[in-house]
């Protein structure tokens, strides 16, 4: 009796590198494909028709930061970019704490080998900053000019034995004024719990160092032939004025544009007129709110202001008073026309 023929053995896999992709409307061998990398898509050259998806991008990730360190161009593939705010190259690999085992004896052996003293005085001050500036909701600029100019103290060891905190509020103060964010030393004291005195005697220090500080590289870029350049991280600027700080005011106190510039103009020709020399910036302006508000029919007590301005009710009213005096050339006639304001609404104290 004749045996039956075994079964045929079934070939095992094989990947057919003999497949092509061809586009099914242009039917074009070899086919012009493009790899959009950004959408992830395999596109037709040729129609445009989309023949798959989810492409992988296999091409290396080089990345480079020449602009962030040193004019240097050579690529890394790993790592962010150096942080300009500290020292070094800032290449090191730190090693992760984790409790018990070995990984906790290395994360020690390695802050102990590369343990720096001034890199973790400057984080620690960055911190501070950080958290001093958000609590006043101040933009990110702010932030990094104040980080830039106490980064600029801390180099330069001028101010060994100042207590840091009068130097990190020094360094605030005068990155507010370098934005046009001006805020007064009593809104700084109270941030930062240093004494007023203590913060106008090393804000004079520090300007009177950035300065010398910006004459010494114009004077050695001008040696070497070269343009001076502003210097970085500081701008010299003037003291703070009414006109200043009248947007921040008047929009704690929910004024409408239209008294906001009426405020600024009346803050700017008492100026020129000297009818409230000798005051400070902030009575000044708290005066001019105080009549601002109640000309444009939008009345604000006393009191109101001098929470948003930080100074008592009588010294806003004696201010008032000189202003109240010298009404008529004060006043100017478009804040009034059509009814916009009236001047006889304007309370005698």
């Amino acid at each position: 009796m004749a045996m039956a023929a075994p079964p045929p053995r079934e070939k095992p896999w094989e990947a057919n590198h003999n497949v092509s992709v061809m586009c099914p409307d242009c039917r074009e061998m070899p086919a012009n494909l493009v790899e959009e990398f950004s959408s992830g898509d395999m596109v037709c050259g040729s129609c445009g028709l989309v023949l798959g998806d989810r492409i992988v991008d296999t091409r290396s990730e080089w990345r480079t930061f020449s602009n962030d360190d040193q004019g240097s161009d050579d690529p890394s593939r790993v790592g962010d970019g150096a942080n300009p705010f500290l020292n070094g190259s800032q290449l090191e690999t730190s090693i992760s704490y984790s409790p018990g085992g070995a990984g906790r004896d290395l994360h020690r052996a390695q802050n102990k080998s590369t343990h720096n003293k001034d890199t973790k005085a400057l984080l620690t001050a960055y911190k501070e900053i950080g958290a001093f500036c958000d609590s006043m909701q101040l933009q990110k600029v702010v932030t990094d000019s104040a980080k830039q100019l106490f980064k600029r103290v801390d180099d330069s060891k001028s101010f060994k034995g100042k207590p840091q905190e009068a130097i990190i509020a020094g360094c605030i103060f005068i990155a507010c004024r370098q934005e046009h964010v001006p805020r007064t030393f009593r809104e700084i004291c109270s941030l930062t719990r240093v004494p007023k005195k203590e913060i106008g005697r090393v804000f004079k220090q520090l300007e009177k160092f950035f300065s010398e500080q910006q004459r010494k590289e114009e004077a050695e870029a001008v040696a070497n032939g070269n343009a001076p350049q502003p210097s970085v991280g500081y701008k010299s600027t003037s003291s703070t004025k009414a006109h200043d700080l009248m947007i921040r005011f008047c929009n704690n106190l929910k004024l409408d544009h239209k008294a906001i510039m009426c405020a600024q103009e009346l803050a700017d020709k008492t100026a020129q007129a000297g009818t409230l020399a000798g005051r400070s910036p902030i009575s000044s302006a708290a005066a001019c709110i105080y009549m601002i508000c109640h000309l444009m029919k939008q009345p604000r007590s006393a009191k109101d202001i001098s929470l948003v301005a930080g100074v008592s009710d009588g010294t806003i009213r004696n201010a008032y008073k000189h202003l109240y005096n010298d009404r008529l050339a004060l006043i100017e006639d478009k804040w009034i026309e059509n009814g916009k304001g009236d001047i006889n609404l304007l309370p005698s104290s």
